[in-house]
Protein backbone atom coordinates (compact mmCIF):
# COMPACT_ATOMS: atom_id res chain seq x y z
CA UNK A 1 0.00 0.00 0.00
CA UNK A 2 3.03 2.47 1.25
CA UNK A 3 4.40 1.39 -2.07
CA UNK A 4 1.52 2.16 -4.22
CA UNK A 5 1.29 5.55 -2.51
CA UNK A 6 5.23 6.39 -3.17
CA UNK A 7 5.03 5.49 -6.92
CA UNK A 8 2.02 7.14 -7.60
CA UNK A 9 3.81 10.29 -5.65
CA UNK A 10 6.68 10.37 -8.23
CA UNK A 11 4.34 9.74 -11.15
CA UNK A 12 2.78 13.15 -10.14
CA UNK A 13 5.97 14.94 -9.31
CA UNK A 14 7.45 14.02 -12.68
CA UNK A 15 4.12 14.97 -14.33
CA UNK A 16 4.38 18.27 -12.40
CA UNK A 17 7.97 19.11 -13.42
CA UNK A 18 7.59 18.28 -17.02
CA UNK A 19 4.50 20.53 -17.03
CA UNK A 20 6.41 23.22 -15.10
CA UNK A 21 9.55 22.97 -17.55
CA UNK A 22 7.09 23.19 -20.56
CA UNK A 23 5.44 26.27 -19.67
CA UNK A 24 9.08 27.48 -18.45
CA UNK A 25 10.50 27.05 -21.63
CA UNK A 26 7.10 28.89 -23.42
CA UNK A 27 7.75 31.97 -20.96
CA UNK A 28 10.87 32.28 -22.18
CA UNK A 29 10.40 32.10 -25.92
CA UNK A 30 7.89 34.53 -25.09
CA UNK A 31 10.14 36.82 -23.47
CA UNK A 32 12.67 36.40 -26.63
CA UNK A 33 10.10 37.43 -29.18
CA UNK A 34 9.21 40.36 -26.90
CA UNK A 35 12.84 41.11 -27.08
CA UNK A 36 13.34 40.81 -30.92
CA UNK A 37 10.18 42.63 -31.84
CA UNK A 38 10.30 45.96 -33.41
CA UNK A 39 7.33 48.05 -34.39
CA UNK A 40 7.00 49.78 -37.31
CA UNK A 41 8.51 52.77 -38.04
CA UNK A 42 6.03 56.05 -37.99
CA UNK A 43 5.99 58.03 -40.74
CA UNK A 44 6.98 61.72 -39.99
CA UNK A 45 8.65 65.38 -42.36
CA UNK A 46 11.68 66.18 -41.78
CA UNK A 47 13.48 69.43 -42.58
CA UNK A 48 17.28 70.31 -42.44
CA UNK A 49 18.91 72.57 -40.25
CA UNK A 50 19.76 75.68 -42.01
CA UNK A 51 22.27 78.57 -40.72
CA UNK A 52 20.47 81.81 -42.30
CA UNK A 53 20.61 85.60 -41.84
CA UNK A 54 18.63 86.96 -39.64
CA UNK A 55 17.06 90.37 -38.69
CA UNK A 56 15.81 90.15 -34.65
CA UNK A 57 12.78 92.17 -34.95
CA UNK A 58 9.72 92.88 -32.37
CA UNK A 59 6.28 92.19 -34.14
CA UNK A 60 3.38 93.67 -32.66
CA UNK A 61 0.22 95.53 -33.96
CA UNK A 62 -1.38 99.58 -34.74
CA UNK A 63 -2.82 101.84 -36.57
CA UNK A 64 -2.62 104.60 -38.30
CA UNK A 65 -3.72 108.10 -37.29
CA UNK A 66 -3.04 111.23 -39.50
CA UNK A 67 -0.82 114.13 -38.39
CA UNK A 68 -3.57 116.28 -38.39
CA UNK A 69 -7.01 115.59 -38.74
CA UNK A 70 -10.92 116.70 -38.10
CA UNK A 71 -14.44 116.94 -38.31
CA UNK A 72 -14.72 120.57 -40.03
CA UNK A 73 -18.30 121.75 -38.47
CA UNK A 74 -20.09 125.16 -38.74
CA UNK A 75 -19.12 128.00 -36.38
CA UNK A 76 -22.43 129.90 -36.87
CA UNK A 77 -25.66 128.89 -37.81
CA UNK A 78 -27.19 129.50 -41.37
CA UNK A 79 -28.17 128.40 -44.42
CA UNK A 80 -25.55 126.84 -46.65
CA UNK A 81 -25.48 129.16 -50.03
CA UNK A 82 -22.48 127.68 -51.14
CA UNK A 83 -20.23 124.20 -51.41
CA UNK A 84 -16.63 125.30 -52.84
CA UNK A 85 -15.30 121.29 -52.80
CA UNK A 86 -15.96 118.28 -53.68
CA UNK A 87 -15.70 115.04 -51.63
CA UNK A 88 -12.19 112.80 -51.95
CA UNK A 89 -10.15 116.38 -53.23
CA UNK A 90 -7.38 117.75 -52.20
CA UNK A 91 -7.60 121.08 -50.25
CA UNK A 92 -5.36 123.58 -49.18
CA UNK A 93 -4.88 125.91 -46.00
CA UNK A 94 -7.16 128.37 -45.95
CA UNK A 95 -9.45 127.35 -48.91
CA UNK A 96 -12.91 128.52 -48.64
CA UNK A 97 -15.34 124.93 -48.34
CA UNK A 98 -18.97 126.31 -47.30
CA UNK A 99 -20.79 129.80 -47.08
CA UNK A 100 -23.28 130.17 -45.16
CA UNK A 101 -25.84 133.28 -45.75
CA UNK A 102 -24.88 136.26 -44.53
CA UNK A 103 -27.49 138.83 -45.71
CA UNK A 104 -28.91 139.34 -42.23
CA UNK A 105 -25.65 140.64 -40.75
CA UNK A 106 -24.48 142.56 -44.05
CA UNK A 107 -27.51 144.79 -43.35
CA UNK A 108 -26.86 144.69 -39.45
CA UNK A 109 -23.25 145.67 -40.55
CA UNK A 110 -23.76 148.26 -42.53
CA UNK A 111 -26.10 149.90 -40.04
CA UNK A 112 -23.53 149.60 -37.10
CA UNK A 113 -20.73 151.22 -39.90
CA UNK A 114 -22.97 154.10 -39.59
CA UNK A 115 -23.70 154.45 -36.05
CA UNK A 116 -19.81 154.64 -35.71
CA UNK A 117 -19.49 156.98 -37.88
CA UNK A 118 -22.00 159.16 -36.92
CA UNK A 119 -20.78 158.87 -33.22
CA UNK A 120 -17.59 159.67 -34.57
CA UNK A 121 -18.47 163.01 -35.96
CA UNK A 122 -20.45 163.71 -32.73
CA UNK A 123 -16.81 162.56 -30.77
CA UNK A 124 -14.90 165.23 -32.93
CA UNK A 125 -17.58 168.30 -32.53
CA UNK A 126 -17.21 167.59 -28.78
CA UNK A 127 -13.69 167.29 -28.83
CA UNK A 128 -13.83 170.68 -30.47
CA UNK A 129 -15.41 172.71 -27.83
CA UNK A 130 -13.22 170.88 -25.33
CA UNK A 131 -11.46 173.77 -23.09
CA UNK A 132 -14.14 176.47 -23.47
CA UNK A 133 -15.73 175.89 -20.37
CA UNK A 134 -19.04 175.39 -22.64
CA UNK A 135 -18.50 171.36 -22.09
CA UNK A 136 -19.11 168.60 -19.27
CA UNK A 137 -16.18 166.11 -19.27
CA UNK A 138 -18.78 163.64 -19.08
CA UNK A 139 -20.43 164.19 -22.34
CA UNK A 140 -17.24 163.97 -23.46
CA UNK A 141 -16.86 160.57 -22.42
CA UNK A 142 -20.48 159.18 -23.26
CA UNK A 143 -19.51 160.24 -26.94
CA UNK A 144 -15.86 158.65 -26.87
CA UNK A 145 -17.78 155.56 -25.33
CA UNK A 146 -20.75 155.47 -27.92
CA UNK A 147 -17.99 155.55 -30.82
CA UNK A 148 -16.02 153.08 -29.39
CA UNK A 149 -19.65 150.74 -28.67
CA UNK A 150 -20.72 151.36 -32.59
CA UNK A 151 -17.19 150.26 -33.87
CA UNK A 152 -17.12 147.20 -31.76
CA UNK A 153 -20.39 146.20 -33.16
CA UNK A 154 -19.60 146.13 -36.21
CA UNK A 155 -15.94 144.11 -35.62
CA UNK A 156 -18.30 141.49 -34.47
CA UNK A 157 -20.62 141.66 -37.20
CA UNK A 158 -17.40 141.16 -39.37
CA UNK A 159 -16.12 138.46 -37.59
CA UNK A 160 -19.52 136.74 -37.83
CA UNK A 161 -19.69 137.06 -41.74
CA UNK A 162 -16.26 136.06 -41.78
CA UNK A 163 -16.86 132.53 -39.49
CA UNK A 164 -19.67 131.98 -41.93
CA UNK A 165 -17.01 131.24 -44.67
CA UNK A 166 -16.05 128.20 -43.37
CA UNK A 167 -12.26 127.60 -44.16
CA UNK A 168 -9.67 124.55 -44.52
CA UNK A 169 -8.06 125.03 -41.25
CA UNK A 170 -4.75 123.35 -42.74
CA UNK A 171 -4.36 121.40 -46.10
CA UNK A 172 -5.01 118.28 -46.71
CA UNK A 173 -8.19 115.71 -48.16
CA UNK A 174 -11.36 116.12 -47.65
CA UNK A 175 -13.76 113.13 -46.74
CA UNK A 176 -17.51 112.94 -47.76
CA UNK A 177 -19.16 115.63 -47.29
CA UNK A 178 -22.05 115.85 -45.29
CA UNK A 179 -23.99 119.04 -45.90
CA UNK A 180 -26.67 119.98 -49.03
CA UNK A 181 -27.13 122.79 -50.68
CA UNK A 182 -29.91 125.20 -49.03
CA UNK A 183 -29.38 123.06 -45.86
CA UNK A 184 -29.99 124.85 -42.64
CA UNK A 185 -26.96 124.34 -40.02
CA UNK A 186 -26.79 124.87 -36.55
CA UNK A 187 -23.55 125.63 -34.74
CA UNK A 188 -21.70 122.58 -34.47
CA UNK A 189 -22.67 121.09 -37.12
CA UNK A 190 -20.84 118.63 -39.01
CA UNK A 191 -19.41 119.56 -42.44
CA UNK A 192 -16.84 117.40 -43.61
CA UNK A 193 -13.96 115.32 -42.46
CA UNK A 194 -10.21 116.47 -43.13
CA UNK A 195 -7.39 114.52 -43.18
CA UNK A 196 -3.59 115.00 -43.91
CA UNK A 197 -2.69 112.23 -45.36
CA UNK A 198 1.30 113.41 -46.52
CA UNK A 199 2.86 112.17 -44.08
CA UNK A 200 1.21 109.89 -41.94
CA UNK A 201 1.55 108.55 -38.39
CA UNK A 202 1.56 104.94 -37.11
CA UNK A 203 0.82 104.62 -33.29
CA UNK A 204 1.33 101.20 -31.60
CA UNK A 205 2.42 99.30 -28.16
CA UNK A 206 5.24 97.92 -26.41
CA UNK A 207 5.51 95.89 -23.38
CA UNK A 208 7.57 98.04 -20.73
CA UNK A 209 10.50 95.19 -20.36
CA UNK A 210 11.21 95.80 -24.38
CA UNK A 211 11.97 100.08 -23.86
CA UNK A 212 14.98 99.19 -23.81
CA UNK A 213 15.96 97.78 -27.14
CA UNK A 214 14.05 100.83 -28.93
CA UNK A 215 15.01 104.56 -29.55
CA UNK A 216 13.98 107.76 -31.97
CA UNK A 217 14.94 106.97 -35.25
CA UNK A 218 14.73 103.34 -35.23
CA UNK A 219 13.87 101.58 -38.55
CA UNK A 220 10.45 99.69 -38.80
CA UNK A 221 8.64 97.58 -41.08
CA UNK A 222 5.11 97.55 -42.08
CA UNK A 223 2.97 95.08 -43.15
CA UNK A 224 -0.85 95.72 -44.03
CA UNK A 225 -3.49 93.32 -45.27
CA UNK A 226 -4.67 95.61 -47.61
CA UNK A 227 -1.29 95.53 -49.54
CA UNK A 228 -0.75 91.91 -49.62
CA UNK A 229 2.72 90.98 -50.72
CA UNK A 230 4.27 94.67 -49.91
CA UNK A 231 5.91 95.80 -47.02
CA UNK A 232 6.01 99.74 -45.77
CA UNK A 233 9.02 101.68 -44.48
CA UNK A 234 9.41 103.96 -41.43
CA UNK A 235 11.30 104.98 -38.44
CA UNK A 236 10.46 106.10 -34.47
CA UNK A 237 9.53 109.70 -33.95
CA UNK A 238 8.15 109.60 -30.46
CA UNK A 239 8.08 107.66 -27.40
CA UNK A 240 5.17 108.09 -24.75
CA UNK A 241 7.08 109.20 -21.64
CA UNK A 242 4.59 107.58 -19.85
CA UNK A 243 3.81 103.97 -19.19
CA UNK A 244 0.43 102.86 -19.25
CA UNK A 245 -0.32 101.68 -15.44
CA UNK A 246 -2.83 99.47 -16.69
CA UNK A 247 -1.35 97.46 -18.91
CA UNK A 248 2.75 98.40 -18.52
CA UNK A 249 2.80 98.90 -22.10
CA UNK A 250 4.34 102.15 -23.53
CA UNK A 251 3.24 103.90 -26.94
CA UNK A 252 5.30 104.62 -29.60
CA UNK A 253 4.52 106.83 -32.65
CA UNK A 254 6.29 106.03 -36.14
CA UNK A 255 5.96 108.31 -39.38
CA UNK A 256 5.42 107.16 -42.52
CA UNK A 257 6.19 109.21 -46.16
CA UNK A 258 2.89 108.05 -47.43
CA UNK A 259 3.79 110.23 -50.34
CA UNK A 260 1.28 107.85 -52.83
CA UNK A 261 -1.39 108.54 -49.76
CA UNK A 262 -2.25 105.03 -49.97
CA UNK A 263 -2.27 104.60 -45.97
CA UNK A 264 -5.34 105.68 -44.56
CA UNK A 265 -6.04 106.81 -41.17
CA UNK A 266 -7.59 103.95 -38.99
CA UNK A 267 -5.50 101.12 -40.83
CA UNK A 268 -4.79 98.13 -38.92
CA UNK A 269 -1.00 97.06 -39.37
CA UNK A 270 1.26 94.60 -38.52
CA UNK A 271 4.62 96.10 -37.78
CA UNK A 272 8.37 94.93 -37.34
CA UNK A 273 10.48 96.78 -34.87
CA UNK A 274 14.15 95.91 -36.53
CA UNK A 275 16.94 95.28 -33.28
CA UNK A 276 20.32 95.37 -34.73
CA UNK A 277 22.14 94.21 -37.70
CA UNK A 278 21.70 90.78 -39.41
CA UNK A 279 23.76 87.77 -38.28
CA UNK A 280 23.25 83.95 -39.04
CA UNK A 281 21.26 82.10 -36.96
CA UNK A 282 20.05 78.57 -37.14
CA UNK A 283 16.42 77.73 -38.09
CA UNK A 284 14.06 75.12 -37.70
CA UNK A 285 10.38 75.19 -39.04
CA UNK A 286 7.73 75.63 -35.92
CA UNK A 287 6.11 72.52 -35.91
CA UNK A 288 9.52 70.76 -34.99
CA UNK A 289 9.74 72.39 -31.47
CA UNK A 290 7.91 70.59 -28.74
CA UNK A 291 7.07 72.67 -26.10
CA UNK A 292 7.26 71.15 -22.25
CA UNK A 293 7.32 72.88 -19.10
CA UNK A 294 10.58 71.42 -18.48
CA UNK A 295 12.17 72.52 -21.43
CA UNK A 296 11.33 72.86 -25.22
CA UNK A 297 12.70 69.78 -26.98
CA UNK A 298 12.96 68.81 -31.00
CA UNK A 299 13.61 65.09 -32.13
CA UNK A 300 16.86 65.06 -34.58
CA UNK A 301 16.73 62.08 -37.20
CA UNK A 302 19.86 59.67 -37.45
CA UNK A 303 21.27 56.45 -37.71
CA UNK A 304 20.76 54.43 -34.61
CA UNK A 305 21.62 50.94 -33.58
CA UNK A 306 19.62 48.21 -32.37
CA UNK A 307 21.33 46.28 -29.43
CA UNK A 308 21.96 43.83 -31.57
CA UNK A 309 24.55 46.08 -33.21
CA UNK A 310 22.09 46.73 -36.37
CA UNK A 311 21.19 50.54 -37.57
CA UNK A 312 18.08 52.17 -38.04
CA UNK A 313 17.13 55.37 -38.85
CA UNK A 314 15.53 56.74 -35.63
CA UNK A 315 15.15 59.69 -33.66
CA UNK A 316 17.02 61.13 -30.46
CA UNK A 317 15.13 63.55 -28.18
CA UNK A 318 17.00 66.86 -27.95
CA UNK A 319 16.54 69.73 -25.80
CA UNK A 320 17.04 73.23 -27.24
CA UNK A 321 17.03 77.22 -26.81
CA UNK A 322 14.98 78.65 -28.67
CA UNK A 323 15.38 82.39 -30.09
CA UNK A 324 12.71 84.68 -31.64
CA UNK A 325 10.50 83.44 -34.56
CA UNK A 326 9.84 84.85 -38.05
CA UNK A 327 6.66 83.54 -40.25
CA UNK A 328 7.04 80.09 -40.37
CA UNK A 329 10.19 79.23 -38.65
CA UNK A 330 12.06 79.45 -35.10
CA UNK A 331 15.89 80.41 -34.55
CA UNK A 332 17.47 77.98 -32.59
CA UNK A 333 20.47 79.37 -30.19
CA UNK A 334 21.59 75.93 -28.84
CA UNK A 335 21.11 72.35 -29.10
CA UNK A 336 21.57 72.02 -33.06
CA UNK A 337 24.32 72.26 -35.58
CA UNK A 338 23.67 73.06 -39.10
CA UNK A 339 23.20 70.23 -41.53
CA UNK A 340 21.17 67.85 -38.90
CA UNK A 341 17.42 66.62 -39.53
CA UNK A 342 15.01 67.05 -37.55
CA UNK A 343 11.14 65.53 -37.42
CA UNK A 344 8.75 68.49 -38.46
CA UNK A 345 5.25 66.52 -38.20
CA UNK A 346 4.00 63.36 -36.10
CA UNK A 347 6.08 64.55 -33.06
CA UNK A 348 2.93 63.42 -30.94
CA UNK A 349 3.88 59.68 -32.23
CA UNK A 350 7.46 59.66 -31.05
CA UNK A 351 9.59 58.55 -28.27
CA UNK A 352 13.48 58.86 -28.02
CA UNK A 353 15.25 55.59 -30.13
CA UNK A 354 11.62 55.30 -31.85
CA UNK A 355 12.34 53.80 -35.69
CA UNK A 356 10.65 56.84 -38.08
CA UNK A 357 10.01 56.58 -42.07
CA UNK A 358 10.50 60.21 -43.89
CA UNK A 359 7.92 60.92 -46.05
CA UNK A 360 8.14 64.61 -47.26
CA UNK A 361 5.13 64.51 -49.74
CA UNK A 362 3.62 66.91 -47.96
CA UNK A 363 6.08 69.07 -46.14
CA UNK A 364 4.73 72.08 -43.44
CA UNK A 365 4.96 75.28 -43.89
CA UNK A 366 8.75 77.01 -43.58
CA UNK A 367 8.58 80.36 -44.90
CA UNK A 368 10.17 83.23 -43.07
CA UNK A 369 7.38 85.74 -44.70
CA UNK A 370 4.09 83.65 -45.23
CA UNK A 371 1.08 84.97 -47.11
CA UNK A 372 -1.91 83.22 -46.03
CA UNK A 373 -4.63 82.94 -48.69
CA UNK A 374 -7.20 84.60 -46.62
CA UNK A 375 -4.89 87.27 -45.33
Amino acid sequence: MILRFFIALAVFAAFAGGLGFFKYQQIQAGIAMGAAFAPPPEAVTAAEVKEEPWQDILTTVGEFVPVQGVTVAAEEEGKVTAILFESGTAVAQGDVLVRVDTAVEEAQLKSAVARSENALIQLRRLQALQGTGALAQKELDDADAEWRQATAEGERLRAIIERKSIRAPFAGTAGIRQVQLGQYLAKGDPIVGLQSLTPIHFNFNLPQQRLGLVREGQSLELLIDAYPGESFAAAITAINPQINEVTRSVQLQATVENQDRRLRPGMFARVNVLLGATQPRLTVPATAVQRAPFGDSVYVIEQLKHPDGSEYLGVRQQFVQVGPARGDQVAILEGLKAGEKVATSGLFKLRPNAAVLVDDSIQPANSPTPSPEDS
